[in-house]
C-alpha cells in the first residue's frame, strides 16, 4: 500500500504565503476531496503534488519515494483541470490516444486501450467524433479517460465539475465516485461546493489561508466540526453566542438552555439546521418568530428570528410549518451543539 505523504509542504510568493506547512497523508486507494473557499491554497496544494509548482519548502512522498524534485511527466499521475484541455482539432480517439502515442505504444495498444476508456466512461463508439460535437459531461468523461490512458498511479482533478449545469455535475459526481471505487486508484479532487464532497469524497480536507483546518471522514467533519469557520463552511449552521449561568447556557438572544453545560466561561455554539426542535409558543426555552419559508420539495428551510439572532431550521417534506409572522418555540436536540471558545468566533 502506497500511502501520498505531505510533509511540511510551503509554498510562498514573495511575501505572500499561499500553502503554510501542510502535513497530510492520503490512504492509498481513497478519494480526497480539498475543500475551501478560493484562495485558500488547495490548487496551489495540487500543483506541488503534481509537480507543476515546486514547493518553497518541505517534500512530497509516495510510500518511501520522494517525489519532490522529480519532473510532472515522470510522475506517473493523471490530471484532469477545470478547463479539461482537450484538443478541439483532434478526434475523441486522438485524444484518448495522445498519451499514449507519446510513449511509443503500438497501433493496436492504442485502439484497444481507447475503446477500453470509452466502454469505462459510458460512451462506447464515440471515438471517431470532433470533441466540438461533445455535450459538457461528454468532453468531461473524454478529459477522465486520456488521464486514466496510462493507468496513473494518482487521479488529480482541479475543479472537474464546475462548468457544469447543477443536474449533471450531481450526476456525474455519483459517475466519478464509482468509477474510482472501480479503478482503486487514489484520487484527489479540487472543490470549493460541499455537497460535492459530501458526495464523493471518504476524507474531506477543508482548508482556509493556506493551512488544512482539518481531514476526517466528511460526516465526522459535519458533525464534529473543528472550528466554527469548518461548521459554517461545511453545510448549513447557527453560530450562536453563549455565557455558562446556572449550570447551562445563556444564550446571546436572552434565552437559557438549562442543559447545556460549556467548558468556559464564554462560548460559541454551533447548531445544525436539523438539531432545531420546533415547538408551539411558550413550549421551548427559546422564543422566535417565523420570518420566511422555504419548501424545498425534499425538506422545508424555516428562517426565525430569535431576538438579535437568526436561526434556520430544517423540517422533511411536508411537515407542518407556522405561518410566515407566527411564533413558534425552540428546542436543541441534545448533544447537538458543537462548542467553541468564544475567541474562536
Amino acid at each position: 500500500m502506497t500511502a501520498l505523504v505531505l510533509d511540511g509542504v510551503t509554498k510562498r510568493y514573495g511575501a505572500t504565503t499561499a500553502v503554510d506547512a501542510v502535513d497530510l497523508t492520503i490512504p492509498d486507494g481513497t478519494l480526497v476531496c480539498l475543500l475551501g473557499p478560493s484562495g485558500c491554497g488547495k490548487t496551489t496544494l495540487m500543483r506541488m503534488i503534481a509537480g507543476l509548482e515546486a514547493p518553497s519548502a518541505g517534500e512530497v512522498r509516495m510510500g518511501s519515494e520522494t517525489i519532490t524534485g522529480i519532473p510532472v511527466h515522470k510522475r506517473g499521475f493523471g490530471m484532469v483541470f477545470q478547463s479539461l484541455a482537450l484538443f478541439p482539432h483532434l478526434s475523441v480517439g486522438d485524444n484518448i490516444a495522445y498519451p499514449l502515442r507519446l510513449r511509443g505504444e503500438s497501433r493496436g495498444t492504442i485502439e484497444a486501450r481507447v475503446r477500453e476508456l470509452l466502454d469505462l466512461v459510458q460512451l462506447p463508439g464515440v471515438e471517431g467524433r470532433a470533441i466540438t460535437q461533445l455535450s459538457g459531461g461528454q468532453r468531461q468523461r473524454v478529459a477522465i479517460a486520456r488521464a486514466l490512458a496510462v493507468a496513473p498511479r494518482l487521479f488529480l482533478l482541479d475543479e472537474p465539475l464546475s462548468a457544469l449545469d447543477a443536474k449533471l455535475r450531481e450526476a456525474m459526481q455519483v459517475e466519478l465516485r464509482l468509477l474510482q471505487e472501480r479503478l482503486g486508484i487514489t484520487t484527489i479532487v479540487v472543490t470549493h461546493d460541499q455537497r460535492e464532497a459530501m458526495t464523493m469524497a471518504d476524507q474531506v480536507v477543508v482548508m482556509r489561508g493556506g493551512r488544512v483546518l482539518q481531514m476526517d471522514r466528511p460526516i465526522e467533519v459535519y458533525r464534529r466540526p473543528a472550528t466554527p469557520f469548518v461548521a459554517d463552511f461545511l453545510g448549513q449552521t447557527n453560530l450562536i453566542q453563549a455565557r455558562r449561568e446556572d449550570g447551562g447556557a445563556r444564550l446571546a438572544s436572552g434565552a437559557f438552555l438549562p442543559d447545556l453545560a460549556l467548558p468556559s466561561e464564554t462560548a460559541l455554539l454551533s447548531i445544525r439546521p436539523e438539531d432545531v426542535i420546533l415547538l408551539p409558543e411558550g413550549e421551548g426555552p427559546i422564543a422566535a418568530e417565523v420570518e420566511f419559508v422555504r419548501d424545498m420539495g425534499s425538506a422545508v428551510e424555516i428562517y426565525l428570528r430569535a431576538g438579535e439572532a437568526r436561526i434556520v431550521a430544517h423540517r422533511e417534506a411536508g411537515a407542518a410549518v407556522a405561518p410566515t409572522g407566527g411564533r413558534v418555540s425552540l428546542g436543541i436536540r441534545p448533544g447537538a451543539p458543537s462548542v467553541f471558545p468564544a475567541e474562536a468566533a
